[in-house]
C-alpha cells in the first residue's frame, strides 16, 4: 500500500515533507516496510485542507501534529 503525500504549493507550506519524514520514521518503529511505503505526489486537488494525504483511494486532510494520530487512526487499521 502507498501513502501518498501531497507536495503541491499549499501543502509545501503547511509542512508536507514534516509529515513524509514522520511517515517514514513509524513505517520503520513499525516494521511495515514490506507492506507501505510514501511516495511524494503533487497536487491531490484539496489544497483548502492542506496538507493533502491520499491512503486508500480516499484523501484526508493531515497536520503536522496529527500525522501520528492519522497513521495509527487510519494506516495501521488498513494494513495490519
Amino acid at each position: 500500500m502507498v501513502i501518498n503525500v501531497c507536495i503541491g504549493s499549499a501543502c509545501h507550506l503547511k509542512g508536507s515533507y514534516d509529515i513524509i519524514k514522520i511517515f517514514e520514521k513509524l513505517i520503520e518503529e513499525n516494521k511495515l516496510s514490506e507492506k507501505l511505503s510514501v511516495k511524494a505526489s503533487f497536487c491531490l486537488g484539496n489544497c483548502v485542507g492542506a496538507v493533502s494525504v491520499k491512503f486508500d483511494d480516499k484523501v484526508y486532510s493531515v497536520q503536522p501534529d496529527t500525522a501520528n494520530e492519522f497513521f495509527e487512526s487510519v494506516v495501521r487499521e488498513k494494513v495490519c
